[in-house]
């Protein structure tokens, strides 16, 4: 096989970030890529790609390419070697590795996951009636992954009688998921299989299964009826969605009366239902999809509850009876709130709740059917992440909630409507004596070029002097309109307590402020997610929290489009960038309506096949903007099974990158050759990820234990 390259096993060092030491291979040279020149005409616009055929995943040389690039990541961070195992070490030290998630009621049993030290992954199991029941195991996720590199587990749904587990698998991380049943009083599997399945809903009589299956791009388009040991070939297709920017998924209430089938878009839905107790009737339609209308039904007794924006972008609620749901027939419950985002609701047999966010902070609501009244769940702190949890079962008087920050762990707890009162059932374990009293977190607010305030969300030990001096990591996101939640992490604290800032910016093309500030960052409206996470960095800056030579910033997928673009724009502005998996080759890939997740996507980014949508997309996209000029020092990381953002991507960027960039700093490939978009899918494997980014970005700051 002819190489491409050639890593010299001879070392050298050289300076790495600050008093970090790290090797470089001979003369300091990384792979060289071949260029293979691929002409684009569109819209009267020549595109040149040098490196279009790295996406031949097939041809050794690609393969090979992307090794020789690992071989030379490795042999720079060869002197942090130590250092990460070091890392590895304080948080896995940190972890209880045997534990047990707080178990939910659903049906008989009682179900939870749990795990065990040197283990990669979760056991599933459950309990008859009680906790002090004898245990039975669903799943052991350690057996399915024996001879596999990546294992990650898809649907779990257990029918009514609770003899039956519907699951599906991935082995690669390519999001391809085999589907299983398993009878659970047997432990056998059934011969029942379908292939590329992600979502699986049993009916009510136990034997009928709706699952949803995938096409060539990874689109979830059609809907099955499978019956419990029947061949696949006999399984009817109830619903199959041909609009390209829409997918299905299907789902069955809480309260087990109606399968659910959505079609969805990102900017329109359209639902239909089937009594779940009479699985083969024909579908009904609960409204006919519209231009910009999104809407969500649950059900409760003879009406369906549905959060729709048809007079608002921050929905409201209305009902409709379930045997006549048309839009003439819908009754307002909870009016559209200007400043309030109505993001979901959860109904039950004596009350709702209402997930909301106000003023990018979450809410729980919860309102009592018979009476009306409403009140909501208080928080302790300004800055948090609260959710409703695992509550399966229909007729309750207490809520199951989930509750952290950035500076409290996990926490589970029970809330009783008729006391208002809460009961912590666990708070996630952090060993080594974490208190959380030396920790502070805050939120502060940048002002974007247009005025806009722009949160930025920060955590760091106590006695923070603002002289300057204290290196900051920035995260970013900013897209499809998710807000990004302000989550505890264990890992984190190797960072704090070496002194360093981590903060969230909450651009605009999130959904931390509602689905205003999503709009205000998408399609034609891009560059404000961009230029916000530039004014969030530069108040950082003009605070006195840090310093240019002290700022590093990462983020992944839409957030690597988020690294790239702002890289291009003020480059002179970071000291390093991460960038994971990242959506950077913005124009090549949505030509591409072959590539997973394209077309649907053509309302967050625009349809480049219009040629307004065209220039816009290209005068930001990464890959197209890359320039003659100094770029700031930049690890990027990919996977080679990434079914969301392919590998590719981050290839191509790197290669031009090194072929165009004018500076002498580091910039590292390094592509995870077993996993998919999320990276590692063991638990342990993943910290060593984790070890190997935080040495690099302390090395930054000329930390180096």
């Amino acid at each position: 096989m002819k190489k491409l390259f050639v890593v010299s096993a001879l070392i050298t060092t050289l300076s790495f970030g600050g008093n970090c030491v790290i090797a470089q291979a001979q003369n300091g040279k990384p792979p060289i890529v071949k260029k293979i020149p691929k002409t684009t005409v569109i819209h009267g616009d020549r595109l040149t790609d040098d490196y279009f055929w790295l996406r031949e995943k097939s041809n050794p040389e690609v393969i090979s390419y992307l090794e020789a690039e690992n071989t030379y990541t490795q042999s720079l961070m060869k002197p942090t070697v130590g250092f990460q195992e070091s890392l590895y070490k304080e948080m896995v030290s940190r972890i209880k590795e045997t534990d047990e998630n707080v178990p939910y009621r659903e049906g008989d049993y009682l179900y939870y996951s749990r795990t065990e030290q040197g283990k990669q992954y979760s056991i599933y199991a459950r309990k008859r009636g009680s906790v002090d029941a004898k245990e039975e195991i669903t799943i052991d996720l350690n057996e399915l992954a024996q001879g596999q590199k990546f294992t990650a587990l898809g649907a779990y749904s257990v029918s009514n009688d609770g003899n039956l587990l519907a699951y599906s698998i991935d082995s690669t991380g390519f999001r391809e998921y085999a589907l299983y049943i398993r009878d659970l009083r047997t432990g056998q599997v059934l011969p029942d299989r379908v292939g590329k399945v992600q979502q699986a809903i049993w009916a009510n009589d136990n034997k009928t299964l709706f699952y949803t299956t995938e096409d060539a791009a990874k689109r979830d388009y059609r809907v099955y009826r499978h019956t419990l040991g029947d061949v696949k070939e006999n399984d009817v297709l109830v619903y199959e969605e041909k609009d390209e920017l829409y997918t299905v998924s299907v789902g069955r209430t809480r309260s087990k009366a109606y399968i659910l089938i959505g079609s969805e878009s990102l900017t329109a839905t359209e639902f239909r239902y089937v009594s779940a107790d009479k699985p083969t009737e024909a579908l009904k339609l609960i409204r006919s999809r519209e231009d910009n209308h999104e809407y969500y039904p649950d059900h409760h007794g003879e009406l369906f509850y549905i959060r729709t924006n048809d007079t608002g972008k921050n929905f409201r609620l209305v009902s409709a009876p379930v045997s006549d749901p048309r839009k003439e027939k819908w009754k307002e419950v909870m009016p559209l709130r200007k400043n309030v985002m109505l993001e979901d609701t959860d109904f039950f047999a004596a009350f709702y709740v209402a997930s909301e966010r106000e003023n990018g902070v979450p809410k729980l609501r919860i309102t009592e059917l018979s009476s009306g009244k409403s009140h909501d769940i208080e928080f302790p702190e300004p800055v948090y992440s609260a959710s409703v949890g695992q509550n399966r079962e229909f007729n309750v008087t207490t809520l199951r909630f989930n509750y952290q920050s950035l500076v409290t762990p996990a926490s589970v707890y029970d809330y009783d409507l008729r006391t208002r009162k809460r009961e912590l059932l666990k708070q996630t374990p952090v060993l080594g004596g974490y208190d959380s009293t030396g920790y502070q977190s805050e939120r502060i607010y940048a002002t974007a070029s247009d005025g806009t305030k722009i949160p930025i969300s920060l955590v760091y030990k106590k006695d923070l002097k603002r002289d300057g001096t204290r290196p900051v990591l920035l995260y970013g996101y900013g897209s499809y309109g998710f807000p990004y939640s302000v989550n505890f992490s264990s890992s984190r604290l190797s960072l704090l307590d070496r002194g360093v800032i981590v903060g969230i910016a909450h651009i605009r093309g999130g959904g931390e402020m509602g689905k205003e500030w999503h709009d205000q960052g998408r399609m034609m409206n891009k560059k404000n997610t961009f230029t916000d996470f530039i004014a969030s960095a530069e108040h950082l800056i003009n605070e006195k929290y840090t310093t240019k030579d002290r700022l590093v910033i990462i983020g992944g997928s839409a957030g690597g489009l988020l690294m790239g673009a702002v890289t291009n724009m003020r480059p002179d502005l970071f000291k390093a960038v991460v960038s994971q998996v990242p959506f950077v080759d913005v124009i090549n890939t949505m030509l591409d309506a072959t590539i997973p997740l394209t077309v649907p996507e053509y309302q967050e980014w625009g349809n480049p096949n219009e040629k307004q949508a065209y220039e816009y997309m290209k005068s930001y996209s990464p890959y197209d903007n890359i320039a003659a000029k100094n770029y700031p020092t930049i690890l990027v990381e990919t996977s080679l099974n990434d079914s969301q953002v392919m590998y590719w991507e981050p290839a191509k960027y790197v290669a031009r990158l090194r072929a165009m960039k004018t500076d002498n700093n580091i910039l590292l490939l390094k592509t995870n050759m077993g996993a998919g978009h999320g990276g590692a899918s063991g638990r342990y494997d993943f910290l060593k990820e984790v070890a190997f980014d935080y040495a690099f970005i302390l090395g930054q700051f000329g930390i180096t234990k």
